[in-house]
């Protein structure tokens, strides 16, 4: 009987140890997460979940209502369903959705009322993990049902959309232009490392939490500036740049004035839960950064955040993120005017305005210059999910509508730190940017090149009036520098086409038989992202035929033939009665017209009358034998009587008047 009650007290001692444990592991779980300590906390509510489903049997825990310690117990610690949805929240915030979506999967059977937003962030983990279809299901029940509030609500419809947008984006047609490479191991080390901003065409700055074996063990992976040399397109010589940091505080995501000697920067710590950045300045001495200053609260509003800088190209303005109270929502972009020496002009800070900013966070401006496009991440857009790039075009006060620059710059996951040397046609031509789509808590440097396509350019000659393709027309195209682009001949369709490296104001001129010639210009495409145009049709206009000749017009031909003596037309003349008079009559086929035979003042006037007539006769019946109808033509013959030079001069023989006289003339008499 003793031996039984021992062995009942060490199992009841072993009992109230293990619970303790337990409790232990809770409550410093709790500890953790209070402070947003999220990795310490994960790590516990781990042991303390796994604990409770290996040691307890029932479908809940909740260590304190152990009466063993129930006495020592002082603090109220989490059940085992708000262990386990804050287990989630943890790697939610660590930005590890592997790890996140089986506890959001489990917690979203939980109570709806105790955890309402389980299935939403159950949804965008699964979203965050590629799988789609499942996302699309868990979010739109979600919207359905209609619980978490009217934010998350509308938050869930629009994850639906950017499942959509994503499924659209993984298929579009120009991947195949897109080059993505990882940087190299020297700079993706361990831990974070992002925010890339070029200081000049052999050098980075950027911003990593790569360990520091110079700190002390509690500072090495906080995060500090870092360069890098830059050639080839590749980054490497990676060290750690001279910025005074104290410690205990991070430090990174810089700006530096066009004239290199001012520095803006971000430092930030974490406590009480919140982590709270503000916005630095330093100066260049002698090459060697000042300790940095923060800025006014003109900048640095209280009870906000103020991150992320970035100077505009002319060095007259800021542009930075914030989530002061004064904005739309969120974290908003904001700009402040600088000074000549690259000073912050107080009173001149103004919000980018909802054209950009939303009631989500908008963050890491970039301004590309070549493009005059201003690029940053925002959470709040459709999109691929969690922050993707979005671009643009203007200047401080006048900003179009932002547009997502899709994958696969953006992704999934983050997207978030821009930077691009690309040119004013192609900005993505060669970019370096952050994400964390190959890491599970941590963004990454990326490299991305677009190849720009050869533009393939068409156009087409047509009839204007008839609106039918011109075969055979001579094309040149110029371009907005007058330079011949391309000369061709238009084929049986009418159409020309060319390449062109570039887009541009063509214009195209163009001449075919019987058209007058005539040009047209098309205004150059600005969207790069097209790679087909067709230029604005060119139509010609027939010339018009001549107005038909007046009634008692005469057409004296000379180069009508006959046999001597006879009224037989020699063959040499059938080309010029083909060309002249058969294609004449056929142009005007109402025309009739009269024959007339003359001669000259050899031979006797009866002869010379009776050898017209045949010879006008001839002329009409080889004219019948080509289509003209009888009717509209009569034969007369002459003979001497009308004579149109002398046939002789002073009683001597004029034999070239005597040529001119043996003639055959065509006159209109009338038109039917």
């Amino acid at each position: 009987m003793k031996k039984l009650l021992t062995l009942i007290c060490i199992a009841f001692i072993s009992l109230n140890a293990s619970a303790q444990i337990v409790y232990d592991y809770i409550k410093a779980a709790d500890a953790y997460y209070e402070k947003a300590d999220y990795n310490s906390a994960a790590e516990y509510y781990e042991k303390y979940v796994n604990s409770a489903n290996k040691n307890i049997k029932s479908s809940g825990f909740d260590p304190y209502t152990v009466n063993a310690i129930s006495k020592k117990q002082k603090v109220a610690v989490s059940n085992y369903q708000q262990a386990v949805y804050k287990l989630a929240e943890c790697y939610r915030h660590l930005n590890y959705p592997s790890k996140a979506e089986p506890y959001y999967a489990q917690a979203s059977k939980f109570d709806k009322a105790t955890f309402p937003l389980a299935p939403y962030w159950h949804g965008k983990t699964l979203r965050a993990l590629g799988q789609y279809d499942a996302a699309d299901s868990v979010l739109t029940s979600f919207v359905s049902a209609g619980q978490g509030g009217n934010e998350y609500v509308e938050d869930a419809g629009r994850e639906v959309k950017n499942l959509k947008f994503i499924k659209q984006q993984t298929t579009k047609a120009d991947l195949h232009l897109f080059t993505v490479k990882k940087a190299a191991n020297g700079i993706n080390t361990s831990g974070a490392n992002y925010a890339p901003l070029k200081i000049n065409d052999n050098t980075y700055f950027f911003t990593s939490t790569r360990p520091d074996s110079g700190a002390s063990k509690n500072a090495q992976f906080y995060n500090k500036v870092y360069t890098a040399t830059f050639s080839d397109g590749v980054l490497n010589e990676v060290k750690k740049a001279d910025i005074p940091q104290p410690a205990g505080t991070h430090q990174g995501v810089v700006a530096v004035t066009p004239n290199g000697n001012t520095m803006y920067l971000t430092r930030w710590v974490i406590g009480s839960g919140k982590k709270t950045a503000s916005l630095y300045v330093s100066k260049k001495d002698k090459n060697k950064w000042s300790d940095p200053v923060l800025l006014d609260n003109s900048i640095n509003k209280d009870g906000a955040s103020t991150q992320q800088p970035c100077i505009m190209p002319d060095g007259k303005n800021l542009i930075f993120s914030s989530n002061r109270a004064d904005g739309i929502g969120g974290f908003d972009l904001w700009s402040v005017q600088l000074d000549n020496d690259g000073n912050i002009i107080a009173g001149t800070e103004s919000n980018l305005g909802p054209n950009i900013n939303t009631k989500f966070d908008e963050q890491a401006p970039f301004y590309h210059a070549a493009s005059q496009q201003l690029v940053f991440s925002s959470n709040g857009y459709v999109g691929m999910g969690g922050f993707d790039f979005y671009a643009s075009k203007g200047n401080i006060g006048n900003w179009a509508t932002p547009e997502n620059l899709g994958y696969p710059l953006n992704s999934i996951k983050d997207d978030i730190y821009f930077a691009s040397n690309g040119g004013a046609k192609n900005m993505l031509g060669d970019v370096l940017f952050s994400s964390d789509r190959e890491s599970a808590c941590c963004l990454e440097m990326f490299a991305l090149n677009k190849e720009r396509p050869i533009k393939q350019i068409s156009g087409i000659v047509i009839d204007c009036e008839n609106k039918q393709p011109i075969n055979g027309a001579k094309i040149q195209v110029v371009n907005s520098a007058s330079n011949v682009v391309v000369s061709s001949v238009t084929g049986a369709d009418g159409t020309y086409a060319f390449t062109s490296e570039d887009f541009d104001t063509f214009t195209s001129s163009a001449t075919a038989e019987g058209y007058n010639p005539n040009a047209v210009s098309t205004a150059a495409i600005t969207d790069d992202m097209i790679t087909q145009q067709n230029l604005d049709v060119l139509c010609l206009q027939k010339i018009p035929p001549p107005p038909p000749p007046k009634v008692d017009t005469v057409i004296v031909m000379d180069n009508i033939y006959f046999a001597f003596n006879k009224a037989e037309i020699l063959p040499e003349s059938f080309d010029a009665i083909d060309n002249q008079i058969v294609a004449f009559m056929n142009k005007y086929p109402t025309m009739v017209i009269e024959v007339g035979g003359h001669t000259d003042s050899k031979g006797s006037d009866t002869y010379n009358l009776k050898l017209s007539q045949a010879r006008a006769n001839a002329v009409k019946k080889y004219l019948e034998s080509k289509g003209i109808e009888a009717d509209r033509v009569e034969a007369i013959g002459y003979g001497e009587t009308k004579p149109i030079a002398p046939n002789t001069i002073n009683g001597k023989d004029n034999p070239e008047g005597r040529q001119k006289n043996r003639r055959t003339e065509f006159k209109v008499l009338r038109y039917k």
